[in-house]
């Protein structure tokens, strides 16, 4: 199977759609249309992949909805000077899109096969400013930080500590928690000087966040 051609009327519906879940940020809403959903979902899903919906990808894991893409990025307001770290590459969909707003992105998975896949669909966009690598995304990049914004794609019982010892002052992380077989909270961590201030965002689902490689 291969996914509908991303043509203007698509990428008319794939907006309106974004936009009818509450995400209104105008530099995401942009990079969310400029990133073509259909280059990272394969197989018998393919069809489907500009509908608001999670989808199976390969190593057991899954692309996650639009909506809550675009709602997690825009939590996150990223800016063009960013350093941006996300733990939990997966298809690459996301780090595709942070892409577009960041300086620069650094996205580890703990499954080969997919980091491989994603930086395979970076090269053919032309987004060099993202560095995959395969590693524990548990426990950061402790060489690279202090980092500007996290994202977390998989759901922990509670915030990482490296990933909070990571974070710059002033920094931001967004990441679901919660137990992996009940309701989670996408919940947005903020560093101060003194301190993190912790906001709940809304309820999602993901898989959990697994330490070692796959």
């Amino acid at each position: 199977m291969t996914p509908p051609a991303y043509d203007a009327e698509h990428k008319m519906q794939f907006v309106f759609a974004l936009r009818s879940k509450g995400v209104t940020d105008k530099r995401v809403l942009a990079a969310m249309e400029a990133i073509d959903r259909g280059l990272f979902v394969k197989g018998v899903f393919a069809e489907r992949a500009y509908e608001d919906m999670p989808l199976p990808i390969a190593s057991g894991q899954t692309i996650s909805q639009p909506s809550v893409v675009g709602l997690m990025t825009q939590a996150l307001k990223v800016e063009p000077k960013n350093k941006v770290l996300e733990v939990g590459t997966g298809s690459g969909y996301q780090a595709a899109i942070l892409a577009k707003l960041a300086r620069r992105v650094y996205t580890v998975d703990r499954h080969r096969r997919l980091v491989q896949d994603a930086r395979e669909i970076f090269d053919r966009l032309d987004l060099h400013n993202i560095t995959a690598i395969i590693g524990d995304g548990s426990f950061g990049l402790p060489q690279q930080a202090p980092f500007d914004r996290i994202v977390v794609t998989a759901a922990a019982e509670d915030p990482p500590g490296p990933l909070l010892a990571q974070m710059a002052i002033g920094g931001i992380m967004v990441l679901p928690v919660g137990q992996s077989d009940a309701v989670q909270s996408l919940i947005k961590v903020t560093r101060h000087e003194t301190g993190y201030d912790y906001e709940e965002l809304l309820p999602v689902r993901f898989v959990p966040l697994v330490e070692g490689l796959g």
